[in-house]
């Protein structure tokens, strides 16, 4: 049998249904539902759908058509006309139709569409007879040609207008313009036939001046351009665009709808309107909606005329004046309503539809799952398993973490954000909305914040030393620094609005001022960040509350708890954070970073003798410098282990390079000389020893625990007081000491036996028997994943820290991969940016690697994430398919990691289904 590459629909009858999304696309699948399924058969114009294999075909074939398609398209076309008893291109009762685009998921407003396709100088009078309407005809003339022109003969046609205003579609708006102005007219429903008539020759001029061809006359020309245009803005730019933000693959491709033409322009018995099943801002079970009287399709997502609500509900201060369907035409709207309800009960999720009347009789265009915000998706969600409309395991799957993550910040008021330009655009390194005054330094932010001013600190690049008046700022912007820059990185652990590498910005900390083009800001100025998009805009912007629906929250993400599998603990460095973790569902603190005690509230005496013990040359002058910095380690620790009482606790030992603590500023310089009995000189020499060529590959980890034991004994005597006092105390704790940066079974080996005198001697002072603690790794380094074997043989756990194991398996600098990263990207030399998600390929394969060699030597070997990636859905769904026991991640990305985890069940479960079938 020849491959069938036309699908029909209509009349209660129809070749595809919902299912075949893939093949039909999203609207061909839907229209080919509405159309045949027996418990629908709505009111659908009759058409038919070319599939998005002949899509494929298309591209792959050098733009030709498969043998066999023009004659089944011909043959469709003769069995709508007949149905409709018309004829397309027929003098006396022509059939006029729409051509549409549809891929298997919805991109809305990426491809294009021409409407009245079959409307031609000889069929115009025919028309004009059976609707007894001429400027209803000559309306949709003007129409078909404003779109043929710019859909197909411009940009079908690859030509490339000089700027927007010089695009045919601009021109020609230009020219309804001037004959609205010179007949009084305020709007298109002014225009007379006899005007429509005189615009519609005057388009058709101004078209061959342009474009330097005649506007089409023959039907069947109209038909096949329009296909073509269709499928040739699969891959025009926005569509392109649009597949990268949604990950949508090229491949895919789109179909081709071609549909009677029903016309909402025939007058005031006519309209065309959108609605949603609900309210797609809030998620409410309310029919919502916008309709307009008189007027096409395009009408109402073009904003020419503002369209009425389609129910009393459906009001807003735009709006409010004008008569609802509900109210205007009452039987109508009983109808519409009755078909929302079928719709919903038959798809059991919320739906975005297009209908259409015709001279007081409803049609239906199109429906799909509609688009929602993140508020609306969680109550949608929650709503529709208590309404028993959906299965939790479905609810889990139509909520996004994106969609989820909106949940966690404030954002930009979105009415506001549209009236609005960005100043600048960078990288969206935190999520929400924040605005306040431009500060640029840490200090100011620190002392600005303290007066009671909300700020945004503005920096060339930030390092540690700025992160106090980081925690001060609402936001964050910096000129330099990728995704995985020091700003990204703390501010999306602390949930703070971020964007970096806005490499527009001229930032003069100096003269306080930065730049964006001709337009300079000062300190003081206010600026407003949208993290989630990396917009940047000058002034006090509106801010909303995105957090109103958190019982709705909760309830869903009870529901994720009861599917998932994966554990879900936070990266947390304080017993505030810890806290801020354990409120956002976290079942443990997968990386408590020692060294974070160093900054921040509280860290100005710690810091101090830190830097005393770094800069100290001998054992002496170590051991008294770790004896008064203990003390302030413990109480750390045990603030953290209360806070997570009854849950484990990883704690890393101190790992940065020594070199970073060493103060900058002159008068610490002097102070900390002072305080070991140095002279400056002195305390520059032992400063400049510290330093490195390589630091991230130097002498830090467990690299210090081996050359300077001291530090270890310290550390882990801090932890194991900590958690006896607290047992003592009869409370419940869980600590799990790592060792980091390890590359052989030896220097665990060696930490070990510290660990061990070091627990035996705590049990004796506390008179205790025994205390819960486990001792285990960090795997960052590949020849530990290459040998996790033999770790296991020491390690009672692993954790993977995938930002090092990523930089050292690629063999990127974190640092200084800002000038290929974007091009390998955006060249497809990489598909992703491996610091954003696992690379599965490569990075993914040493986890796997590390995984199955430590368990065949330790079965019960727990193992986990603390990178970055514990709170990026794929790489969640990764460390699900991997076997590990649980993901780390920052508190603000707890929720999102418990949604991902839910969802890699439920997709396991889908593929293991679908290879049965």
């Amino acid at each position: 049998m020849a491959k069938k590459y036309v699908y029909f629909f209509g009349d209660g009858k129809a070749d595809g249904n919902e299912s075949m999304k893939n093949l039909l696309g999203g609207k061909g699948a839907n229209l080919a539902e509405m159309a045949g399924h027996k418990a629908l058969r709505l009111p659908v114009p009759p058409g038919f759908t070319i599939t998005t294999e002949v899509c494929t075909y298309y591209y792959q074939n050098k733009r030709t058509y498969p043998a066999g398609l023009k004659a089944d398209v011909e043959k469709s076309i003769k069995r709508v006309a007949s149905l409709m008893k018309k004829e397309f291109g027929g003098l006396a009762n022509p059939l006029l139709v729409s051509v549409r685009s549809g891929a298997r998921k919805s991109m809305p407003g990426m491809m294009e569409t021409v409407l009245n396709v079959g409307l031609t100088e000889k069929t115009i009078p025919g028309l004009i007879k059976q609707t007894g309407n001429e400027r209803f005809v000559y309306d949709a003339y003007r129409r078909l040609i404003m779109m043929y022109s710019d859909v197909v003969m411009e940009k079908a046609a690859g030509i490339e207008p000089e700027s927007d205003e010089m695009g045919i579609r601009k021109q020609l708006e230009k020219i309804m313009s001037q004959i609205k102005k010179e007949k009084g007219a305020k709007s298109d429903t002014d225009l007379s036939a006899s005007d429509l008539k005189t615009l519609c020759a005057a388009f058709k001029k101004k078209i061959k001046e342009v474009l330097k061809k005649d506007f089409p006359d023959d039907p069947m020309e109209q038909l096949w351009g329009g296909i073509s245009a269709v499928f040739l803005s699969w891959n025009g730019k926005r569509a392109i665009s649009y597949r990268r933000i949604e990950n949508i693959p090229d491949e895919w491709g789109t179909a081709v709808t071609v549909q009677t033409m029903v016309f909402g322009n025939m007058g005031d018995d006519s309209a065309t309107g959108v609605a949603f099943t609900r309210n797609p801002g809030n998620g409410e079970n309310k029919f919502y909606g916008e309709y307009l009287i008189n007027a096409q399709g395009e009408d109402v997502v073009a904003g020419i005329r503002t369209p009425a609500p389609v129910n009393e509900y459906s009001k807003s201060e735009h709006n409010k004046v004008l008569l609802s369907l509900e109210k205007g035409m009452p039987q109508i709207y009983k109808e519409l309503f009755d078909i929302r309800n079928r719709l919903e009960k038959h798809y059991r999720d919320m739906l975005d539809i297009e209908f259409t009347i015709e001279k007081g009789r409803l049609f239906m265009l199109q429906c799909r799952v509609g688009k929602r915000n993140g508020p609306a998706a969680i109550r949608m969600a929650v709503d529709m398993v208590k309404e028993k409309l959906a299965k939790k395991e479905e609810a889990v799957l139509r909520v996004t973490p994106a969609q989820l993550d909106e949940l966690l910040h404030p954002i930009i008021d979105p009415k506001a954000e549209l009236s609005v330009k960005p100043l600048a655009k960078g990288l969206p390194a935190g999520p929400g909305g924040a605005n306040g005054m431009i500060v640029f330094t840490a200090n100011d932010a620190v002392d600005w914040a303290k007066a009671g001013k909300k700020v945004i600190l503005v920096r060339e690049e930030t390092n540690p030393e700025d992160v106090e008046g980081m925690r001060a700022a609402q936001a964050i912007l910096t000129a330099r620094g990728g995704m995985t820059s020091h700003a990204a990185l703390v501010a999306r652990g602390w949930g703070k609005c971020c964007i970096v590498g806005c490499g527009t910005l001229h930032v003069d900390a100096s003269a306080k001022t930065v730049k964006a083009g001709d337009v300079t800001l000062k300190e003081g100025d206010w600026l407003t960040l949208n993290g989630t998009k990396g917009n940047v805009y000058a002034g006090q912007l509106k801010m909303v509350d995105a957090t109103e629906e958190n019982k709705m929250l909760s309830e869903f993400l009870k529901l994720c708890d009861g599917i998932r599998r994966l554990k879900i603990r936070a990266n947390a460095d304080t017993p505030a954070d810890a806290q801020k973790a354990r409120s956002f569902g976290a079942e443990g603190i997968g990386l408590f970073r020692t060294e974070h005690m160093f900054y921040g509230k509280g860290a100005e005496q710690p810091l101090f003798l830190l830097r005393k013990m770094i800069i100290s040359k001998n054992l002496d002058e170590r051991k008294k410098a770790l004896a008064e910095l203990f003390p302030f380690a413990k109480a750390d620790i045990k603030g953290t282990l209360e806070a997570m009482e009854g849950l484990p606790v990883t704690i890393r030992m101190i790992d940065p390079p020594l070199h970073e603590f060493v103060p900058r500023d002159e008068n610490q310089q002097k102070e900390l000389a002072q305080s070991l009995n140095i002279n400056i000189d002195e305390f520059k020499k032992r400063a400049d020893a510290l330093h490195e060529s390589n630091p991230m590959m130097g002498h830090r980890g467990v690299r210090l625990g081996i050359t300077y034991p001291e530090i270890t004994e310290m550390q882990i005597r801090a932890i194991l007081e900590a958690s006896a006092e607290l047992i003592k105390a009869g409370k419940k704790v869980e600590p799990e000491i790592m060792i980091p940066v390890v590359a052989t079974v030896k220097e665990l080996e060696n930490q070990l036996v510290i660990f061990k005198k070091i627990y035996n001697e705590v049990l004796a002072k506390y008179n205790l028997k025994k205390m819960p603690v486990m001792y285990g790794t960090m795997i960052e380094i590949p020849r530990a994943a290459l040998t996790a074997g033999e770790i296991a043989k020491v390690a009672e756990f692993f954790s993977f820290g995938t930002n090092d194991l990523t930089q050292m398996g690629f063999g990127f600098s974190r640092d200084d991969m800002g000038g290929f990263l974007p091009e390998y990207l955006k060249q497809g030399v990489l598909a992703d940016d491996p610091f954003q998600t696992i690379d599965q390929e490569g990075i993914g394969q040493l986890i796997k690697m590390g995984i199955e060699r430590g368990r065949k030597t330790r079965p019960n070997l727990k193992v986990g994430i603390c990178g970055e990636h514990g709170g990026e859905p794929r790489s969640v769904e990764f460390c699900h398919t991997a076997g590990m026991n649980y993901v780390s991640c920052s508190p603000f990305r707890v929720p999102i990691a418990r949604l991902a985890a839910a969802q890699a069940v439920l997709k396991g479960t889908a593929k293991k289904s679908s290879k049965k079938k």
